[in-house]
């Protein structure tokens, strides 16, 4: 004889009492910190000479000038979907950014030594992940509790 397990949904599990509205409501700005909190904390590196010299080393072009750029970049795409403003184009410039790094920095696939392969493919899935991440932002926008969001409803109403 089988007995039927209701299934509770997991928001409701971890909600409480809070609807599930509510929850998604401050869920996505929690998300949007966690995803940009890795790019703001990459500015600083990108300035500094042993950065731009392994990037070199990496046979990064002119990379005195790209790895500070590619810095700001990821700081400036990295508040951009923070804050929820025009975090579109945030979102936009932070794939502009992963690519090339993931291709260039993290090519685990030319890498002799196991162990060095090995953390480079983590890297290298990581940044897939990230870049996936920010195309999701791309085409949804910025959600709840975003300045992109409190503009429209200003212009709206």
């Amino acid at each position: 004889m089988s007995t039927m397990v209701r299934e509770r949904p997991a928001l409701a599990s971890i909600a409480g009492t809070m609807d599930r509205a509510r929850v998604l409501r401050l869920a996505v700005p929690v998300g949007r910190l966690l995803f940009a909190l890795i790019f703001l904390g990459s500015l600083a590196p990108h300035f500094a000479a042993g950065t731009i010299a392994y990037a070199a080393q990496q046979g990064v072009p002119f990379a005195n000038i790209l790895v500070p750029l590619s810095g700001v970049m990821a700081f400036v795409g990295g508040l951009s979907v923070l804050l929820g403003y025009r975090a579109r184009l945030g979102a936009a410039l932070l794939v502009l950014f992963l690519v090339p790094v993931t291709l260039m920095m993290h090519g685990y696939w030319a890498v002799g030594d196991p162990m060095m392969a090995q953390l480079e493919q983590a890297m290298f899935m990581k940044n897939v992940a990230l870049t996936g991440a920010a195309l999701v932002i791309m085409g949804q926008g910025a959600g709840p509790l975003s300045l992109d969001e409190r503009q429209r409803r200003s212009a709206a109403g």
